[in-house]
């Protein structure tokens, strides 16, 4: 795949990662679903760590498959998931979060 295929696919994963509703959630699956990249969740975690420090985009929303945290706890990157993800209303329990409850079901996603 050339440069230029994987720079189109970052812009259509972060132009659906920007839609995600504050309080919402999905997963790494979902989004690479979302975006036509079935089978691309690993390919969605490895761009959204390499996101800089200042990006506006809600990173913190990504879970993994069954509501987990990937993101370590007492680890910079998750401390700042786990706090702004309180801050948005959803509960944590044991690095868990209850997808019934938060995940962002969109029944169209309009450009």
């Amino acid at each position: 795949m050339d440069i230029e295929n994987k720079q189109q696919m970052r812009i259509v994963l972060y132009t659906l990662l920007s839609k995600v509703p504050q309080g919402c959630l999905v997963t790494y699956g979902q989004l690479a679903q979302m975006a036509g990249y079935p089978g691309l969740a690993r390919w969605v975690g490895r761009v959204l760590s390499q996101l800089p420090d200042d990006t506006q985009l809600p990173w913190h929303r990504v879970v993994a498959a069954g509501g987990r945290l990937s993101l370590p706890p007492n680890s910079r990157a998750g401390d700042e998931q786990r706090q702004r993800l309180h801050l948005e209303g959803i509960l944590i329990e044991q690095d868990r979060v209850k997808l019934a409850n938060y995940q962002w079901q969109p029944d169209t996603v309009s450009q």
